[in-house]
């Protein structure tokens, strides 16, 4: 496979952040993906959403697995730490990486068959752990490395472009992050990217596991009328619970807060999520409701986007372990290895 590098040329003209950088400092490759695919819509939701944060791309490390969507990394952050793992290991290799050097942002990007499928598990254990990390699912219920198979997300009923009924029933990777205790949970679409950036920005800056479903639809194989994740049905069927925006806790503003109009949602570390609710009585922070609220809105047909749930005081995988707050690699000799007094009390006390 050929890939081919973006000319360096900057343009003086060019806007800059709070760092200095372009939009230009953030990009990666050229995409080989299919024209007009929607993964492509992630990969610039994704440059914007660290362009506006003012993000180092140093301090980033994008993890993913295999499939058209853990190609994308390659194209956003070109300056960032990467590692495309094997199908479906992405969470393992995100958690080992992170659990070796807590200092970097972690952005797990993955697809649907790469985390519904054969990486099912490991998407679980990785979002019940509350590894701190934005997990992205480009999701577009297809195979589309493999021609077009359909995927375990998939809505039974659907067609695939040859003709097929899906008859089996699809994994809802929002509901299973909300019951799993995942303390971030959105859904986007990659068509709409005034909404997904903002939670992009929001889940980077969440201390805790977080997770992104972004509907993508595939242009080559699942974009055509039967699928129920073509660009024409997601259009037709979305119902955003809110409206967002992203105040980051360096530019704290105030709100003042009616019922059923706007909310603050503020995290641990005081930055903050401004929710315009579309319905008067939805809660981010109810657990349950959101599960509720999914079903009630599957059961009719309609694809629920926007901000779903939040916790104000997340837990993460270092705080529950109690590990040590300086990176593996920064440790000494006499620090990582205390002695063979430590090393025989420490067996003494398993007899």
């Amino acid at each position: 496979m050929t890939y081919i590098a973006k000319p360096k040329f900057h343009h003086p003209g060019l806007p800059k952040n709070e760092l200095g950088y372009t939009h230009r400092d953030y990009e990666g490759k050229i995409s080989t993906l299919c024209a007009g695919c929607g993964h492509d819509s992630i990969t610039a939701s994704i440059i914007e959403a660290c362009y506006e944060l003012s993000i180092e791309p140093h301090r980033v490390a994008k993890i993913s697995g295999i499939g058209c969507s853990s190609k994308t990394p390659d194209y956003f952050l070109g300056n960032s730490h990467g590692f495309n793992s094997v199908h479906g290991r992405m969470p393992s290799v995100l958690t080992g990486a992170n659990l070796a050097n807590r200092d970097l942002i972690y952005l797990g990007v993955s697809g649907d068959g790469d985390s519904a499928s054969i990486g099912f598990g490991q998407f679980a254990h990785s979002i019940r752990r509350a590894v701190n990390m934005t997990y992205i699912v480009e999701n577009n219920g297809v195979y589309g490395l493999t021609k077009g198979q359909f995927s375990a997300t998939a809505d039974r009923g659907s067609k695939s472009k040859r003709g097929v009924v899906n008859a089996d029933s699809s994994i809802d990777l929002v509901a299973m992050a909300l019951q799993l205790g995942a303390t971030f949970v959105a859904r986007g679409f990659s068509g709409d990217k005034t909404q997904l950036v903002p939670l992009i920005k929001a889940a980077i800056e969440h201390q805790g596991a977080a997770l992104i479903d972004v509907l993508s639809p595939c242009v080559a194989f699942n974009n055509h009328e039967g699928s129920t994740k073509s660009f024409d049905y997601v259009r037709e069927h979305n119902e955003a619970v809110n409206r967002l925006d992203f105040i980051t806790g360096r530019a704290p503003i105030t709100v003042a807060y009616e019922p059923g109009a706007v909310e603050v949602v503020e995290q641990h570390d005081g930055s903050k999520l401004v929710l315009k609710k579309v319905a008067a009585d939805y809660d981010p922070h109810d657990r349950l409701g959101a599960m509720s609220f999914l079903q009630r809105h599957a059961a009719i047909g309609q694809i629920v986007t926007g901000l779903l749930y939040v916790d104000r005081e997340p837990e993460d995988l270092h705080r529950n372990f109690n590990t040590v707050e300086t990176p593996l690699n920064s440790l000494s000799e006499a620090e990582l290895c205390p002695g063979s007094a430590t090393l025989a009390k420490i067996n003494a006390s398993l007899r």
